[in-house]
């Protein structure tokens, strides 16, 4: 039955050699065996096997068409086992595998193309799949294991059970429509836009942004005058692209260039806001995980926007 053939690593690897070598006493030698025990378990496999694969004569071996036959199948068993315990080897140490990566809005036009591009260099091996959500549905996603990694701006209240690292801060500036009477000034500070209409983050969605901007206006000696509420730093954009308000954003976001939208730098004593990019994983997260995140963080400064 070929249930009961035990054939090992051992036993084909020594029949290789004698089908290469046509020889038994050169196949011995080369296994660093004698002779006898080889002929002996080349007679056990063909046994197993139930056909000769191999014609003895006094001049050395030859295969028979079942040996040939034989022999190939041999050659790509053995090459799959060595594939095998590679690629288990790659994927434990994290050099191959698949890596399933939740991110926020706007976060893949400034560093998701630089980490595939780089993952793509340096860790040929990793697939990693792309997956857009909220800052909240990300982090759930990361916690219940459907997403592997999650990059998030400013997160708060995360997972008791998540790990965060910062990949990136960044200046958070004025963000005014292209045609705004300050849209072409140096800086401003930010008491200048106190008369203005705020399209303000959702304290819900973008709770910390949402906070930030509130204080530093109050400090300012304002409340801003928040006229619509976005959800996200997509609908915060738009409103400004569309000359309709002004908002505070991540400076790194006039890399975009849409149109409509001009950048102007804050000064003054409360005209300094920064916020964070973080990346987000589970305690045990595989090794795929950590070398990604590694591989990042390795970046020189300037590689990616923020760092």
């Amino acid at each position: 039955m070929a249930s009961d053939i035990n054939l090992s690593r051992r036993l084909l690897e020594q029949f290789l050699v004698v089908a290469r070598e046509k020889h038994f006493g050169r196949a011995a030698e080369l296994l660093g065996m004698s002779q006898p025990p080889l002929s002996q378990s080349i007679q056990r496999l063909e046994r197993a096997v139930g056909a000769r694969l191999l014609e003895r004569g006094s001049g050395g071996v030859r295969l028979t068409a079942a040996g040939e036959v034989f022999a190939a199948d041999a050659r790509r068993l053995l090459d799959l086992q060595t594939a095998m315990v590679e690629r288990a080897r790659r994927v434990a140490s994290g050099l191959e595998g698949e890596v399933r990566v939740g991110y926020v809005s706007l976060l893949s036009h400034l560093y998701l193309p630089t980490m595939l591009r780089t993952a793509a260099e340096r860790l040929p091996g990793l697939r990693v799949h792309l997956h857009h959500g909220s800052s909240q549905e990300v982090a759930d996603r990361v916690r219940t294991g459907a997403l592997d990694l999650g990059f998030l701006r400013d997160p708060a209240r995360l997972s008791d059970d998540l790990v965060s690292r910062v990949i990136a801060t960044e200046r958070i500036g004025a963000a005014v429509p292209s045609e705004h009477r300050l849209a072409d000034t140096g800086g401003i500070a930010l008491s200048q836009l106190r008369e203005e209409d705020f399209v303000l983050p959702d304290p819900t969605a973008l709770p910390v942004l949402a906070e930030q901007l509130q204080n530093v206006c109050h400090q300012a000696g304002f409340t801003p005058r928040g006229a619509v509420v976005a959800d996200d730093l997509s609908g915060l954009f738009s409103y400004v692209a569309a000359g309709l308000y002004v908002s505070l954003l991540p400076e790194d976001l006039r890399h975009l260039a849409v149109p409509g939208v001009s950048f102007v730098p804050l000064h003054g004593p409360t005209g300094r806001l920064d916020t964070t990019v973080y990346a987000v994983y589970r305690p045990d997260a595989d090794r795929a995980v950590i070398r990604l995140l590694e591989m990042i963080t390795s970046l020189p400064p300037g590689n990616l926007p923020g760092l």
